[in-house]
């Protein structure tokens, strides 16, 4: 059994199901069986993520916050080089972002909108739904490594990571149960291949996710 749902890699949302991302307010949701993320690298070093908004860019950024009882750890530390490290920092805000949507009760979640575009906004938009539709949330730590920066020709990246959720449990949003009898499995670890586009306004949005769940090259 997953303990959450992963990603989907294509979209399935109406544009207006996308602007109405504050429904997050109560509901019975968790995704569906397929949120695991694998694969993206550039270090071994492990670090909590601190204030995703926080920023030396100068842009302006929405503020992110996820509750106590939910973690993010990033493995890996700067590349050196400062293009690779603004891609992958934009890449952890889009991943709290969505976390914030999922476990964040609010009437808007703008970083969502703000670090996703096309295609990844309408699936997150659909997984953060499924979420709420089935009454879930989530608490507990989710680790990110392997991650990767490759640029493409035509100016934008591809960013790929790993995900492993195996220490993070659904939450039941009307009772605040925990579920912490699932076992460990190798749903637990997914790998993530995604595009990034740098827009008008200087941040490097994902465009588009492709999730492999069950990802054997994530398991360690």
């Amino acid at each position: 059994m997953n303990r959450r749902p992963a990603l989907l890699a294509a979209a399935t949302l109406t544009a207006a199901a996308v602007l109405s991302l504050s429904a997050c307010g109560g509901g019975d949701g968790d995704a569906k069986e397929n949120d695991k993320i694998a694969g993206a690298g550039s270090g071994d070093k492990k670090r909590e993520s601190p204030s995703p908004s926080a920023s030396d860019d100068g842009i302006e950024r929405p503020e992110i916050k996820l509750p106590k009882d939910v973690k993010h750890v990033f493995e890996g530390g700067k590349t050196g080089d400062p293009k690779k490290d603004a891609i992958l920092a934009d890449n952890e805000r889009r991943i709290t972002s969505l976390d914030e949507a999922i476990t964040v009760d609010a009437e808007e979640h703008p970083a969502l909108k703000f670090y996703s575009s096309g295609n990844a906004l309408l699936s997150a938009a659909d997984h953060v739904q499924g979420f709420y539709k089935r009454g879930k949330t989530f608490v507990g730590t989710t680790r990110y490594y392997d991650r990767e920066v490759t640029f493409l020709k035509d100016g934008a990246a591809v960013v790929t990571y790993c995900e492993d959720t195996s220490k993070t449990y659904p939450k039941d949003r009307k009772t605040g149960r925990v579920d912490r009898s699932i076992p460990e499995s190798d749903q637990d670890y997914a790998f993530y291949n995604t595009r990034l586009e740098k827009n008008e306004d200087g941040i490097w949005q994902t465009t588009s996710v492709l999730t492999t769940t069950a990802a054997k090259r994530c398991k360690r």
